[in-house]
């Protein structure tokens, strides 16, 4: 059984599907210019709700007679508000993406820390060279930590950034060691957890120590009460 002439049309709009195809070469059949308007305008109100994406672009009733004038093939002849036009980049292929083909030194820094040293690199200020290397210490240091499983000192976070930076980043290791600068915050924030911790688990021990005698006392009046019964 051979499949018919419509089903094997290609669609030029594929997202507003075959009805809607057949829907504008009926439309082009008509003999009456007022007619094929009307029912243009309806075809183009029911476009508009098959995509609904569309919307949020500038200008989607225009791009909509666009389409309507695509699926034609640039042959509907209506009164449209707007210059209908072929829009031929539709058919067109996408553009090729290029990727990037340069794989960074390390791994487990990632292209975005290379990336983030090569801008150190740039300032002059002393102070800020040096903050930033503190700061690209502790990120490569969580790095590290997070890539492997192995500890890692603050001289070999040190030497990376040397090599990185092409020698022109660096510091005191020395300095650096003494104040634990390539540490980050968060040693800090859990002693602090465990020393509310602990003044939390004291403070129901003093309270139990407190109101010990209140209880008993009355404890002891009603025993006794009960005896003399």
């Amino acid at each position: 059984m051979e499949a018919s002439t419509t089903f094997k049309q290609d669609l030029l709009l594929r997202e507003y599907g075959r009805n809607v195809q057949d829907l504008v070469n009926y439309i082009t059949k008509v003999e009456d210019r007022a007619e094929r308007t009307r029912l243009s305008q309806l075809l183009i109100n029911l476009m508009a709700k098959l995509n609904p994406t569309l919307r949020d672009t500038q200008d989607y009733q225009q791009k909509l007679w666009n389409h309507l004038y695509v699926m034609s093939g640039s042959t509907l002849d209506v009164d449209a508000p707007y210059k209908l036009s072929a829009m031929e980049y539709l058919n067109d292929k996408p553009q090729k993406i290029e990727y990037p083909l340069d794989t960074p030194r390390y791994k487990h820094y990632g292209k975005n820390v290379e990336l983030l040293i090569e801008r150190a690199t740039e300032l002059e200020d002393e102070q800020e060279r040096e903050a930033a290397i503190v700061s690209l210490g502790k990120l490569m240091k969580t790095l590290y930590r997070s890539y492997n499983k192995d500890s890692i000192t603050d001289g070999v976070i040190l030497d990376d950034i040397r090599q990185l930076s092409k020698g022109k980043l660096n510091m005191d290791l020395a300095y650096i060691e003494r104040n634990n600068l390539f540490e980050s915050n968060v040693k800090p924030q859990q002693d602090n957890q465990n020393q509310g911790q602990s003044q939390r688990s004291n403070q129901p021990q003093q309270n139990r120590g407190s109101g010990d005698n209140r209880p008993r006392k009355n404890v002891r009046t009603s025993s006794s009460n009960q005896r003399n019964k």
